[in-house]
């Protein structure tokens, strides 16, 4: 098992806390990732997107010349793809992206993100984040004492309005609570901030 140093918000050790190999430890699984990554962005697709096949466009229903004898190639419509103003070949229509990966793999997916995030020295845990009222400078300049990088991903312990309000108002920044978590974000986050109390019951619910 792991063992990693407690920051409170000024930057200072103030403890050690030992992390479960269940979860920050194993062996990052690359496939696995990359898997989680492309459901999760593909899930987030509207998939909204329209466009005019030549029998949609309105228009076009007389035939431009005679078949034959013009010199012209033949043609049978002014909304045909080749036209101005005419159709589109293979148009995209609304259509949903999402497919689901089952749980198993989710998973897996989510414990390697942490597990490199661990071995890459990317991983900090603070002792917790307390905010009497909505305070972005006082998260600035914890996430500044703390050494975090430009994108990171604070994991809280509960749905604290203050803390997540004051996050979501510095770029880059981006909390998530237990439940919400994903691999996406922990990969694409620079550093990761684990608040101690969440540490136990990430472990609690996937250890």
């Amino acid at each position: 098992m792991a063992n990693i140093a407690v920051l409170d918000m000024a930057g200072n050790k103030v403890g050690k806390i030992t992390l479960s190999d269940a979860i920050f430890g194993i062996e990052p699984n690359a496939v696995v990732m990359h898997m989680a990554v492309v459901n999760y962005l593909a899930n987030k697709r509207q998939g909204t997107q329209s466009t005019l096949t030549r029998t949609e466009v309105s228009g076009g229903g007389k035939k431009p010349w005679r078949q034959k004898g013009t010199g012209h190639a033949r043609q049978g419509s002014t909304r045909a793809p080749q036209w101005r103003h005419g159709g589109i070949v293979h148009a995209p229509k609304p259509r949903d992206y999402s497919f689901s990966l089952n749980k198993k793999v989710r998973r897996l997916a989510l414990k390697s993100a942490l597990s490199d995030k661990l071995l890459s020295n990317s991983l900090i845990v603070l002792d917790e984040l307390k905010l009497e009222t909505y305070k972005t400078k006082v998260v600035a300049d914890c996430l500044k004492a703390i050494g975090a990088g430009k994108k990171a991903l604070i994991v809280l312990e509960n749905n604290d309005a203050f803390a997540v309000k004051s996050i979501a108002n510095i770029p880059g920044a981006k909390s998530a609570q237990v439940n919400t978590i994903n691999t996406y974000d922990v990969i694409n986050a620079d550093t990761l901030i684990i608040v101690k109390g969440a540490v136990a019951k990430l472990e609690e619910v996937y250890a």
